[in-house]
Formats: structure tokens, sequence, C-alpha cells
């Protein structure tokens, strides 16, 4: 796995699909995800720290994390079929490891807020890697 970091969102408030780039934290490679505009949107607020007066989504999956006693450790975007990114949220709960999938933007917007570590697995970096942003 490789240890990657959120380097660009770029938003197009006139598309429905917006893109992050992920990059590597040692090194050049990166490649981009398409994503949808609210978790754009999401990602963008959560970097610059906004809040919001009542939780959203991703705020709502912090707080049930936390009220479960666990705490989020790591996210893995583990697998690409057909164009599409697929990814894990990686949970510690009582010295155990809980993963659950999600879509790697609801991930990167977890991860970003919570301010933990994004991996993604070789293969994708290989596969993309003709893509380089």
């Amino acid at each position: 796995m490789i240890h990657m970091e959120l380097s660009r969102i770029i938003i197009n408030e006139t598309h429905d699909e917006q893109v992050i780039v992920l990059k590597a934290v040692a090194g050049e490679r990166a490649f981009p995800i398409v994503i949808g505009i609210w978790e754009a949107v999401t990602i963008d607020r959560n970097i610059k720290g906004k809040k919001t007066p009542r939780p959203m989504t991703h705020d709502l999956l912090e707080n049930i994390i936390r009220d479960l006693n666990a705490s989020l450790d790591r996210i893995i975007v583990n697998d690409l079929k057909d164009r599409t990114f697929y990814a894990k949220l990686i949970l510690r709960r009582n010295g155990e490891t809980i993963e659950v999938d999600s879509r790697p933007s609801d991930a990167i917007a977890l991860a970003v807020r919570a301010k933990i570590p994004i991996y993604v697995h070789n293969t994708i970096i290989i596969e993309q890697g003709k893509k380089v942003c």
C-alpha cells in the first residue's frame, strides 16, 4: 500500500462530477477520482475547518464511530472495477480492527476531517500510473 494525501479538489459548479487528486506522500505519483458535487463541497469544507449548525452526513458518521467507542484509524482505496473506485474505513474498537465498505469520496471526507492516513493499494497505483496528474 502507498500512503497518499489529498493534493487537489477541482470544483466546477456547472457540472455534477467533480475531481479530487490523490498524490503519494513520498513521490510524485498521483491520480484523479471523480466524485459528486456534494462530496467535493464536504471535503473542501472539512479542509477549511468549516462547521455547519447541524450535523451533516459525514459529521453523523464521525459521531456514530465515536459514540460506539471506536476510532477511525485509516482509510484504504482498495479496488478499481469498471472505472469505479472502492474504499474501506478501517476502525479500531477494543483492540479489534473493523473494516467498513465505503465510497472513496465518503472515506476521504472522513479522513480529511479526522486527519487520518489515506492509503491506496499498489495495484491501483500501477493501473493509474499512466494517468499521472
